[in-house]
């Protein structure tokens, strides 16, 4: 067989491995627009299988208010303190009054409206992530320095399309609804960091386990990422959610990693702002977004 012959052999194999592959990709693009198309309001995506860095995305430059997602990024910040042997889980922390929110969901702040309790870091990890706790958060930022240290943390990761620079007792004000939007995180590059978090050694083992364990714990959002996924399927996830005023919602997301039947992860990223829906069909455009992906990658 003559060489040039060879080549172009070669080379239509290579492009019939590759062009299913990208129309594939295409479709499932298309599929997500669609989804995106059908709701009032801004849509971002960016979804990357770690194992094979498969990618789809959709707005993944656009900056998106994160709300209480940003309580994922804290919790590695502490998490790394407690690696570096700077804290400890069973680390007493002393809460006032002072300490609690005003505004905004916190159990911690209904169970002790006075204050005058101690709690762990890992007790306080646990409200944190697993009930978006925003006093917890807040109590985190005290501990750690303020919202910017943790925003220069992250940034030291090589994550640098996200903004933490408020507090959630500032950004949970609705006579202040502007202030959220200085939190705010490409599509791109939370995944980015879902990924460092999952794959690098960001964290230790123990670390990096147990925050998975709370993220696929946690409780608010079962309707968005795993609304629509197959019963059991495990989701490692943290949502974030503003006040709807006026009918506008100015953040409705949910982030994660999925574990796929084959053994891959799926990082992922649904960001929903500004929108003026209701809250089901605003979940419902991030589960049907997550089933489009699972979809693609199952298999």
């Amino acid at each position: 067989m003559k060489k040039s012959l060879i080549i172009t052999l070669a080379m239509v194999a290579c492009l019939g491995g590759f062009l299913p592959g990208a129309s594939a990709q295409q479709s499932l693009r298309q599929q997500i627009a669609t989804i995106a198309g059908n709701i009032s309001g801004k849509v971002g995506v960016y979804a990357r299988v770690l194992e094979t860095k498969d990618t789809v995305s959709f707005n993944r430059d656009e900056r998106f208010p994160m709300q209480s997602v940003y309580k994922f990024p804290v919790a590695i910040a502490i998490l790394q303190q407690v690696d570096a042997h700077k804290m400890r889980l069973d680390q007493p922390v002393k809460i006032l009054k002072s300490d609690l929110t005003t505004s905004g969901h916190s159990p911690i702040r209904e169970k002790y409206p006075e204050g005058n309790v101690t709690l762990t870091i890992k007790e306080l990890l646990e409200y944190n992530i697993c009930e978006s706790d925003g006093s917890a958060c807040d109590i985190f930022f005290k501990l750690l320095g303020g919202p910017a240290k943790v925003n220069g943390y992250i940034h030291g990761l090589g994550v640098k399309q996200i903004n933490i620079a408020t507090t959630e007792e500032a950004q949970v004000q609705k006579e202040q609804p502007m202030v959220q939007y200085k939190n705010w995180c490409t599509p791109i590059a939370m995944t980015q960091l879902l990924e460092k978090f999952y794959s690098t050694p960001v964290l230790s083992d123990s670390s990096r386990n147990y925050l998975l364990h709370l993220m696929t714990t946690s409780g608010p959002g079962a309707k968005r990422l795993k609304g629509l996924l197959p019963a059991g399927t495990v989701v490692a996830h943290k949502t974030g959610t503003a006040w709807t005023i006026n009918g506008q919602t100015a953040a409705h997301n949910d982030v994660g990693i999925i574990t796929l039947p084959n053994g891959n992860h799926i990082a992922i990223t649904v960001f929903v702002s500004d929108a003026g829906a209701t809250e089901q069909e605003r979940d419902a455009t991030i589960a049907k977004v997550a089933k489009a992906v699972w979809d693609a990658y199952a298999h």
